[in-house]
């Protein structure tokens, strides 16, 4: 019985801001020039303070570069079936995309933030350097060569400095691998910084997960692509969960909180910044829904997390 109130605890509240999403949705309570403005903040603000504050307390040794390395090849295999599968999806171009990369900064770590707590993001970083490195080097240019735009090294790495989102990352590996970031917090503004940050990283599961609701919409002739998809993504994920984990832990000594953050990574969804790139209202729709209920899965698979981590 008390593991049960503890799962509804975690997963509940999850439930219960998606709905709320999908209602101010249909209410007509938040427009959709509102919900820009949530999700620019989220983006802006949020997510970088958030990475910042994940990195600058990662262990940075000859483990976490072959984490990075091993996260980093299963996005690329994941993105190279992509291609194979694509031809049952009604071929559609964006699938290898779909089924490659994780949404980590949006979901990935205040949904780990909920299950393990705030002060133990660094297991999950120590895997998102890879994920991250992928998402913004060969995930981005394929996706960007995708919609007819194909950018030079020079003005990706440009575009890549001008993202908030991997400033906080570049902040925050600065930070821990100098040891700057434990030398703030032993300081006597240490605690003053602490609570400032956690001022701004608490609201941001919320208002992710009511805008994951208030983007949630299923169209009769999207059901059948959408799931296609989703289904793929599941069973590669699944597979690449195995083997990745079978290899670090012949590195590393087993770590059940380490275990949690690849169980999660591989049951995230896509990255968020696909949509921008959809070519036509029809493949923007697609995308669109099939990351919406793709979270919603995950959220069911998160259920799953929680119990594992309470035994």
């Amino acid at each position: 019985m008390k593991m049960m109130i503890f799962i509804l605890e975690m997963v509940l509240p999850v439930l219960i801001m998606i709905i709320l999403g999908f209602t101010c949705r249909n209410k007509g309570w938040v427009t959709k020039e509102g919900m820009v403005g949530i999700k620019a903040f989220i983006s802006k603000v949020c997510i970088p303070v958030i990475l910042f504050r994940a990195f600058y307390v990662a262990e940075y040794n000859w483990n976490s570069l072959i984490m990075f390395v091993i996260i980093f090849i299963c996005c690329c295999l994941a993105l190279v079936i992509g291609y194979f599968l694509r031809r049952f999806v009604a071929n559609s171009p964006v699938l290898p995309f779909l089924l490659s990369g994780f949404e980590v900064g949006m979901l990935g770590y205040p949904l780990f933030g909920l299950v393990v707590g705030t002060d133990k993001l660094y297991y999950l970083a120590t895997l998102d350097l890879g994920q991250t490195f992928f998402v913004y080097t060969v995930f981005l240019a394929l996706l960007k060569g995708l919609a007819g735009n194909k950018p030079s090294l020079g003005k990706s790495l440009i575009e890549m400095s001008k993202n908030t989102a991997m400033r906080g990352v570049a902040l925050g590996i600065i930070f821990g691998v100098t040891g700057l970031g434990t030398k703030l917090l032993d300081s006597m503004i240490g605690g003053i910084f602490q609570a400032s940050v956690d001022m701004i990283v608490s609201p941001t599961v919320a208002l992710i997960l009511v805008m994951v609701g208030y983007e949630l919409s299923l169209k009769k002739n999207l059901i059948g692509p959408v799931f296609k998809t989703i289904l793929f993504r599941i069973l590669i994920n699944g597979f690449l969960l195995v083997i990745a984990s079978l290899i670090i832990f012949q590195i590393i000594p087993f770590d059940k909180n380490m275990m949690i953050a690849l169980m999660l990574l591989f049951s995230l969804p896509a990255s968020f910044i696909i949509p921008i790139y959809a070519e036509g209202e029809q493949e923007a729709e697609f995308i669109s829904t099939t990351l919406s209920v793709n979270t919603l899965v995950t959220v069911l698979l998160y259920i799953l997390i929680v119990i594992y981590s309470v035994n």
